[in-house]
């Protein structure tokens, strides 16, 4: 498998070396964009030195995703910095879709469908997201989300694929035992 179909296309299978590889591709390039703009505001002259302030945060701000349905986190938009607003812009959507493709290929190895990735990644982070605006009698809608979160986490990162063929495709350890 090429690196234009593991990363950005949606069919097929990867196993779980493939996944973890995955993620640490999306951290360490969220890193890198996150780094970027401390760098062009110095370059520019909007930011000094002595605030330049280089830091790992690996997330490269995922959950401004969840923000946008989030009517009281608008009000952060507009402190933002424009070279950080266009490095999100383009990079925020960048890693979503390799996380899904990623993650959907995942699914596929353990024989599900990729629309689980609902299940496993959208709903839990929408609840977790708005679990600070719903009152306290919704808190178990709160513990769903942590619970899908993890239940996701182990399908897609822990638990072995199915062996052999399914109806996604071939068995990718199969293929990499016949590569050798």
């Amino acid at each position: 498998m090429d690196w234009t179909s593991y990363l950005f296309r949606f069919d097929g299978r990867i196993n779980r070396a493939l996944m973890w590889q995955a993620l640490l591709i999306v951290a360490l390039l969220a890193a890198v964009l996150e780094n970027l703009s401390p760098v062009i505001g110095l370059l520019d002259g909007t930011r000094s030195a002595a605030r330049l302030g280089i830091e790992f945060d690996f997330d490269f701000g995922l959950d401004d995703l969840f923000r946008v349905v989030d009517p009281g986190a608008w009000h952060l938009l507009a402190s933002t910095d424009r070279v950080t607003l266009i490095l999100k812009g383009f990079g925020t959507p960048l890693f979503l879709w390799i996380y899904l493709a990623t993650a959907i290929k995942r699914l596929h190895d353990r024989g599900r469908s990729g629309w689980w990735i609902v299940l496993f990644f959208f709903l839990p982070n929408l609840l977790l997201h708005l679990s600070n605006r719903l009152p306290p009698a919704f808190a178990p809608l709160d513990w769903a989300g942590y619970a899908l979160w993890l239940w996701g986490f182990v399908e897609m990162f822990i638990v072995p694929g199915t062996s052999g063929t399914n109806r996604f495709g071939p068995d990718p350890l199969a293929e990499a035992e016949n590569d050798s």
